[in-house]
């Protein structure tokens, strides 16, 4: 029996097919899921997807990380199914899926988002470094949990909020292994259309339309006198205030733009009838449909939600009584006066202490977290090889015989400007995103 055993293993290793100890989840492939008790009150939960590729172990591929902003935005719905999961909303099989190449973990943070939750309001995180701290407690439940997973080489991808986030994890992440409290391989981390300096991205939106012909003269010098009221709360640590005088600017650019999309400003809106139903609603409620929801198409806000709360929560058995949540605004009034404060010396501490590789990559037509804001913030950064960044050639990606963006690279950091691409650029530009993947894990 011993011998049968040895030789079945060694016949599903020559024929390619993955040993997987995962379960049947919802959709295609092996995948496991649970939540972790990342301290009293407060329960993170992750949906890992093993890769489909031809391995004879899923350990040959690494682990990446998705991260969703907002904060509170839920990885497990939007960034799984909207951008890079193995499913897209409407049950339809993805072929660009990370899952294809490697395996992939969407973690629904901070606690409140998603399927986390919380027994106590005291258990909501209020700053960056609590939510980079659950993140690391969640990582130990997960290698507990998963062991094999120690050695795999650990991506960090996020999105927007995730900006923040995520550098700050990487962060405590990386000392919490220097201090031998965690065995973890992690290899890079990479900031989507990053909320990393908020001043900076808004400070962006006025000569970014106004370039683009969204808004004319009066229209831009309307919007940057609202920014610089932000900046003002800003540079004077007035957080909360500045929070809302952001959402008042957000505003602002709706009204001067007539109805633009915030997250892809080449996407068709409903012009001025979506301004009117917009400014109709409460400031609060106008400040999460506006920003903190990631798509303004109703319609697709109500499939996923559906979604979520039926095929998927019954799939993975999720019996805790809480329902999943597409955006917390609870967790997101938590954060308000952490919402506007930079991340970008996060950043900078990772690149001068760390192993780390670091990697910002932006969508053209992003406006939100404008490139133009990015490239400020990456210019105004100091870490020990700035100098050979600034020196060094900016290149162009080309897939296939096609542009689809640049690149350019010193050290552990590197810049990445996606063509035909907005906020979502794993869904908007999957070939640019591909090329952005291999660079990090040389999978993709």
């Amino acid at each position: 029996m011993g011998r049968l055993l040895i030789s079945l293993v060694a016949l599903l290793a020559l024929s390619g097919c993955a040993l997987v100890e995962g379960r049947k989840g919802f959709g295609p492939g092996e995948q496991d899921w649970g939540f972790v008790d990342v301290r009293k009150d407060a329960h993170m939960f992750y949906w890992l997807y093993y890769t489909t590729a031809k391995v004879s172990n899923y350990t040959q591929r690494p682990l990446a990380i998705w991260l969703q902003g907002g904060p509170g935005a839920s990885s497990t719905g939007y960034g799984n199914f909207e951008e890079l999961g193995p499913l897209q909303l409407d049950g339809s099989y993805r072929s660009w899926t990370w899952v294809k190449d490697m395996n992939v973990m969407f973690i629904d943070n901070p606690v409140g988002s998603g399927f986390s939750y919380v027994d106590s309001s005291s258990a909501y995180t209020t700053n960056n470094k609590q939510i980079a701290l659950d993140l690391v407690e969640l990582m130990k439940g997960f290698y507990k949990a998963h062991p094999e997973f120690k050695k795999v080489p650990l991506h960090i991808f996020c999105e927007s909020y995730g900006g923040k986030m995520a550098p700050e994890f990487a962060l405590e992440l990386y000392y919490a292994i220097q201090r031998g409290e965690i065995e973890s391989n992690l290899t890079s981390v990479a900031l989507g259309d990053p909320w990393t300096s908020p001043i900076d991205s808004v400070m962006s939106w006025a000569p970014y339309l106004l370039q683009l012909g969204i808004v004319d003269q009066d229209g831009h010098d309307k919007i940057e006198a609202s920014a610089l009221k932000t900046k003002k709360y800003v540079d004077t640590g007035k957080w909360t205030q500045a929070t809302l005088q952001w959402s008042s600017t957000q505003s602002v650019v709706l009204r001067e733009s007539k109805g633009v999309d915030f997250y892809n400003v080449e996407k068709p809106t409903r012009g001025d009838q979506y301004l009117r139903n917009l400014f109709a609603m409460s400031h609060e409620e106008r400040m999460y449909r506006t920003l903190v929801h990631y798509d303004i198409d109703e319609n697709r806000d109500k499939m996923l939600e559906e979604l979520m709360l039926t095929n998927v929560t019954e799939a993975l058995n999720i019996t805790t009584g809480v329902k999943w949540g597409a955006q917390s605004g609870t967790t997101f009034s938590k954060l308000m006066g952490d919402f506007m404060k930079p991340a970008v010396h996060i950043v900078s501490e990772l690149l001068n202490n760390s192993t780390v590789k670091v990697g910002v990559f932006s969508g053209g037509l992003d406006l939100i977290c404008a490139t133009p804001g990015a490239v400020n913030w990456i210019a105004g950064m100091e870490w020990e090889d700035k100098q050979s960044y600034l020196n060094s050639s900016r290149l162009g990606i080309n897939v296939n015989r096609v542009l689809e963006g640049y690149e350019k690279t010193a050290g552990n950091f590197s810049m990445f400007w996606v063509n035909r691409a907005g906020h979502m650029v794993p869904a908007d530009n999957p070939a640019a995103m591909s090329h952005i993947l291999r660079y990090f894990t040389k999978f993709g």
